[in-house]
């Protein structure tokens, strides 16, 4: 009997320690328990400015590469029961980063993670979202691959409870998973950047340059209280454009190309171009995702434009310094929203048409 006295004690001091109270995270009076946010190799000044708005460190993670190229990830920290938040986008070395992200969610998973998120501000593979038909002769066939829906496949597999993205390219993408996907939109940090730097905004015209964006446009339109207009485009392959007609009367008025994004920058050089033959008195473009590959910069340079925004859901400090036309704005307040609402349990919704 005198045994007992030892099992007794233990437990009345485990329960002296369970009734503590939990650390909690605290910024500005809100309570943040039992959260961790890692950080990918694609993007860190983003992912700091993240933590930063959310009052907390980011998690400590090694990642590097073997002698062949394969990648290794080591999460640095305990994340047991915790709510875990990982920050990779799907900008340039897009395969590698892919990849380290899907080991960083299955590193955490493994390790008893309660719930992992995939924060990705730029979904990658996100334009391989539909089978397109391609005329060859008299046949018309198409063995191309749904991309965007392999991915999905891939971080669900890999452990991923929830995503959240920005501006995805085509808004099904969001039914190809079978975990909560949060589409946030930039279109609140749109409006906000034409107010403050647009003098002209009441007389300007929002352009579609091509018919996929119609809605974004009309959205933006209908939130300015201006006309919008639409541009279309037959491609002969892919990077390439043959053809633009223009729908709309852009005379006289300022026009504003708004795009989800932007690779090699021909589709909207040749959209600022037709809107100058049409009438408009300056151009500007705002994109979300500013990929700026092979000739961007150089077109954007040779272009008509007075501006061309985007937002850093991609790097954008080297296409700044090569191209003075190129402007940023920052869209960490409502990525770090949203993971604090998730986070919370609170309702993510409010950040479609409300900057904070």
């Amino acid at each position: 009997m005198p045994r007992l006295a030892d099992p007794v004690r233990a437990r009345s001091l485990l329960c002296s320690k369970l009734e503590q109270p939990a650390v909690f995270v605290k910024r500005g009076g809100i309570r943040m328990p039992n959260i961790k946010v890692f950080s990918g190799t694609s993007h860190p000044d983003l992912a700091q400015k993240i933590v930063d708005r959310l009052g907390i460190d980011l998690g400590k993670v090694v990642t590097k590469k073997f002698s062949n190229l394969e990648t290794c990830v080591e999460i640095g920290e305990s994340v047991r029961g915790e709510d875990v938040y990982i920050i990779q986008s799907g900008s340039g070395e897009v395969n590698d980063n892919l990849m380290e992200l899907l080991i960083m969610i299955n590193a955490c998973k493994i390790a008893s993670a309660s719930r992992v998120t995939a924060v990705i501000p730029c979904f990658p593979y996100a334009r391989q979202d539909k089978k397109d038909k391609k005329q060859k002769g008299l046949i018309m066939a198409s063995r191309a691959p749904i991309s965007a829906k392999l991915v999905a496949n891939m971080l669900s597999v890999a452990g991923a409870d929830h995503i959240i993205t920005m501006d995805l390219h085509a808004s099904q993408i969001q039914g190809f998973f079978d975990i909560p996907v949060d589409n946030l939109y930039a279109e609140p940090a749109v409006l906000k950047w034409i107010k403050e730097n647009i003098p002209e905004w009441r007389n300007a015209i929002i352009v579609s340059p091509d018919a996929g964006g119609a809605k974004r446009v009309t959205s933006i339109a209908d939130r300015l209280n201006v006309e919008f207009a639409l541009i279309h485009k037959e491609r002969k392959k892919a990077n390439e454009v043959a053809s633009m007609v223009l729908v709309g009367d852009v005379k006289d008025r300022v026009a504003i190309l708004v795009d989800d994004m932007a690779d090699t920058c021909g589709t909207i050089c040749h959209a600022a171009e037709k809107l100058l033959e049409a009438g408009a008195t300056k151009v500007y473009a705002i994109l979300t995702h500013g990929i700026f590959s092979g000739p961007a910069i150089s077109r954007i340079n040779n272009a008509c434009f007075e501006a061309v925004v985007v937002t850093n859901t991609i790097p954008q400090e080297k296409h700044m310094k090569e191209c003075p036309k190129i402007q940023c704005t920052d869209i960490s307040l409502i990525i770090s929203e949203a993971i604090r609402r998730t986070h919370n349990g609170e309702s993510v919704s409010y950040l479609f048409a409300n900057f904070l």
